[in-house]
């Protein structure tokens, strides 16, 4: 039982326990505390009342205001969605070439843009867009088809080789000189050291110009007498250091005799109108991206592919889809 006393140094009633001698003292507890303590049982009977809080057998309390985490989540996913049809009808709306005059708008499609091409890019083109062997780099200012917002579009639309597809971007389809046999394995070498010549990879040699000769007779019909490419087929330009397959000599040999044909898809039959231009318009943000009316001339060049004539002649010539 307990046994407890005054304490006579304070005058206070201990709590009648004792431990080796040490006894408690039964000070009431401060008044701001007990305060703070009923208030708090307060606002919890007040919170249960008005907040959805104590469970029941299949379903909880409502609370008086009828408020719920899902219901809030809904009300402000239901506010975005809003804010987003209205986006998406802007952008549908907005000829493309118009859409950098808006710059919230563009803003905006950049915004998305980067979005979309975390789901539906980056597994060829990485998520930095610096792509990899045989996937383009979308941040430098080499472009195949054009660099405008216009044609970035075009070409994320309709896609490249894309089977099915009347507006797909044809490529010029280059033969693999060595596998079919149409140049020897010495011609190929020959037409590599002159390819590398073009980009400063390679000083001139004899080989070199034999493979000048070749290039002259046969290539230019797609990458144009100086090597800069061309636009309309597609046809890669030689002479800078831009190399979708690799620069080395085995690299440029392994194309030569074995030509690449990429295909990117038509994504016109995946995404929706707003979604192509917000891509369109990140990709053109990235750094490579350019104006309208300043896309760079194709080299002087027939517009239409090599003959089947041409073709069986000796040649060498990078792939159409890219460099190689």
């Amino acid at each position: 039982m307990a046994n407890k006393k005054i304490d006579s140094e304070t005058g206070v009633e201990t709590v009648g326990h004792e431990w080796d001698g040490i006894e408690e003292l039964n000070n009431p507890l401060p008044r701001w505390w007990l305060l703070t303590f009923y208030a708090c049982i307060l606002f919890a009977i007040g919170y249960v009342i008005v907040y959805p809080a104590i469970p029941m057998l299949t379903k909880g309390t409502e609370g008086l205001w009828g408020w719920s985490s899902r219901g809030s989540l809904a009300a402000e996913t239901a506010k975005a969605e809003a804010s987003r049809k209205t986006l998406l009808a802007q952008l549908t709306a907005t000829p493309i070439e118009q859409l950098a005059q808006n710059p919230e708008l563009m803003r905006a499609a950049v915004s998305g843009g980067k979005a979309a091409f975390k789901v539906n890019c980056v597994q060829c083109h990485g998520s930095g867009a610096a792509g990899s062997t045989g996937y383009p780099n979308l941040n430098d200012d080499d472009w195949l088809y054009g660099g405008n917002l216009k044609e970035i579009e075009q070409t994320i639309t309709h896609g490249i080789r894309q089977p099915g597809d009347d507006q797909t971007r044809p490529g010029a389809l280059m033969p693999s000189f060595g596998r079919d046999g149409i140049l020897t394995a010495a011609q190929i070498q020959d037409t590599v050291s002159f390819v590398r010549t073009l980009s400063g990879k390679e000083q001139a040699s004899a080989g070199s110009a034999r493979g000048a000769a070749l290039y002259a007779a046969n290539c230019v019909a797609c990458h144009g007498p100086d090597g800069k490419g061309n636009r309309q087929l597609g046809a890669p330009n030689l002479t800078d250091a831009i190399w979708l397959y690799g620069d080395s000599r085995d690299a440029i040999a392994g194309s030569v005799t074995n030509a690449h044909a990429g295909v990117m898809p038509a994504w016109t039959t995946k995404l929706d109108t707003a979604t192509i231009r917000m891509l369109a318009a990140y990709v053109h943000s990235l750094g490579g991206g350019e104006k309208f009316g300043l896309t760079p001339a194709p080299a002087s060049a027939p517009t239409s592919a090599p003959t089947s004539a041409q073709a069986a002649a000796p040649a060498a010539a990078a792939p159409a889809n890219a460099k190689p």
